[in-house]
């Protein structure tokens, strides 16, 4: 019984800290990745500006300077199912990136999710630059049309193209989907000259952090992210502060991330890249580069990269490849929340709820571990039955721990009790309620997905709006208090230690629980409520089975 009590104790705590992330969120750590550089390993290893003669090589710029808006320039709109997005000419940025299936927040009224704060020209995602982003000088990219309309299923391109003063011309493409988010861009630089130049070409990534909330925005990642080197890699924008992070490798991708949401670069290499992640005041800059190259006379050179401005969606992420999917990440049970998520979006498919996929799964993970959680609270049972026995052994041996320890194995013996048998089943369950919860979590199914009645947002606490604010609450959790009601009921049911100082204490883990979850999403309170509700129908089975049992041992 004693070992019982410390592994419940140690689910307890395990609880408790889940709870005390979610409430006091810790500063997110940078991941180590496989190659990372200081601001001063780094300076020996930038590029140069384009020009004859080789210039001085240096870190990329922060072309902080505002560039000066030309007015000859135009913007393009192209308007797909899934997006608009509005490209300027003059560096040929994405000024606009706007999601129409997801909207910026809860409310109808809040218009749709907008993936780029616009900071002018020169601050724009998806720049391509001929100078490592050292100067603000932005090539003007000239487009045959204005407007680009993709219809479902198709695919349709646009042309730009540019010059520079040093002789370099550069025509750029763009492929746009119809039922995708992935674009894909090639560059083709041309020295029509007749000597030859160096260039350093690079792709910058310039954002600040999606402007949506959520009841878990801040704390969990938000900030600059890459796949490198086969490693996800997560940089704190925090660590920004002490000077530029330098990631070098083979590069799948790198870009801004959220727990929902990313917008980033995919370099289509085969050489080794070298990515610079900086902090610009509110905004995050990544320069994707690939190194100082020298171009012949009249040679030409490609440079293609895809582009990724959409949701944080598995099923979308795992199709498009380029690791892209390793940008969700549900933690140490990855391995088990992926599965779980598919099977989440398994029966939405024929509930059209996800409300009603969150009980299905709960009840799919109730009957695959009843058999052995039938036997843990059978073993609680007996081991009920025991506590009168337990307790003389302890009043006659409590001066001789080793004999008393020696009965006690003998009285589990003579009774065939297991005495971790009802710990077992629930360290089994430990890592499928974990990956369970990163599911819910981060999961972008769940945001601004309705349940039913008040239940408008799984992945937000679930309030009752009663016609007048709540101090902290602002709404009743209805469903939290039913979760914290039905954990008391299963505990009134569940057989329990005679030594009544623990008996106080687990009276008091109903509120503590109520309490930890008032801020969980609804969808990790719905999930918790009905586990509880199958619990006590397992658990009714069991009492109700042991006393027909001692019935009939009683009759003979």
């Amino acid at each position: 019984m004693d070992m019982q009590r410390a592994f419940l104790a140690i689910v307890l705590s395990l609880m408790i800290l889940v709870g005390f992330q979610y409430l006091f969120p810790p500063a997110v750590p940078q991941q180590s990745a496989p190659a990372v550089t200081t601001k001063e390993q780094a300076a020996g290893a930038g590029s140069q500006t384009v020009s004859s003669p080789p210039a001085a090589a240096g870190m990329p710029g922060d072309m902080s300077a505002p560039v000066a808006l030309d007015p000859n320039t135009a913007d393009i709109v192209v308007d797909t199912p899934l997006y608009t997005g509005i490209i300027k000419e003059q560096g040929g940025g994405f000024e606009s990136f706007v999601l129409k299936k997801y909207r910026s927040t809860m409310e109808r009224t809040s218009g749709p999710m907008e993936l780029i704060s616009n900071n002018g020209p020169g601050s724009l995602p998806a720049l391509f630059v001929l100078d490592n982003g050292v100067g603000n000088i932005l090539p003007i990219f000239k487009a045959e049309k204005t407007h680009l309309d993709v219809k479902e299923g198709e695919r349709a391109q646009l042309t730009m193209t540019a010059s520079s003063a040093e002789g370099l011309a550069i025509a750029r493409t763009l492929t746009f989907r119809g039922d995708s988010y992935l674009i894909d861009v090639e560059y083709n630089v041309q020295n029509t000259t007749d000597k030859p130049l160096q260039i350093s070409p690079a792709l910058l990534m310039e954002n600040e952090r999606f402007a949506h909330r959520s009841g878990i925005s801040d704390f969990l990642f938000s900030g600059p992210a890459a796949y490198v080197n086969g490693e996800l890699v997560e940089t704190a924008v925090k660590k920004l502060a002490d000077g530029p992070v330098t990631l070098q490798g083979k590069v799948s991708w790198a870009g801004l991330v959220d727990h929902y949401f990313m917008a980033s670069a995919l370099p289509i290499s085969e050489n080794p890249v070298t990515i610079t992640l900086q902090s610009l005041d509110k905004r995050i800059r990544t320069v994707i580069s690939e190194g100082i190259q020298s171009i012949a006379p009249h040679e030409t050179k490609t440079y293609t990269y895809s582009l990724y401005f959409g949701p944080k969606k598995l099923q979308v992420l795992e199709g498009l490849g380029n690791d892209l999917a390793k940008s969700i990440d549900f933690g140490w049970f990855d391995i088990l929340g992926k599965p779980m998520l598919w099977l989440l979006n398994f029966f939405y498919q024929f509930s059209a709820n996800y409300g009603v996929a969150i009980i299905l799964l709960t009840v799919l993970i109730k009957l695959a571990f009843w058999p052995i959680t039938q036997k843990g609270m059978k073993s609680m049972k007996n081991m009920q039955k025991l506590q009168p026995k337990i307790a003389k052994l302890r009043e006659r041996y409590k001066g001789d721990p080793a004999k008393m320890n020696q009965e006690m194995m003998t009285l589990y013996k003579t009774y065939k009790v297991n005495p971790l048998g009802g710990c077992l089943p629930m360290l089994i369950q430990i890592p499928f309620f974990f990956a369970l919860y990163q599911v819910l979590l981060k999961s972008i199914e769940l945001r601004h997905a309705p349940f039913m009645l008040w239940i408008n947002d799984l992945s937000a606490p679930d309030r009752l709006w009663i016609g007048f604010d709540v101090p902290y609450l602002h709404g009743l959790p209805i469903l939290t208090l039913f979760m914290g009601a039905s954990m008391y009921l299963q505990q009134k049911m569940t057989p329990t230690a005679a030594d009544p100082t623990q008996a106080r204490i687990m009276q008091f883990l109903p509120i503590v629980f109520t309490v930890m979850f008032i801020n969980f999403a609804s969808g990790l309170v719905l999930y918790w409520f009905v586990n509880n509700l199958l619990s006590m129908l397992q658990q009714y089975l069991i009492n109700r089975q042991h006393s027909k049992a001692e019935m009939r041992s009683g009759k003979e």
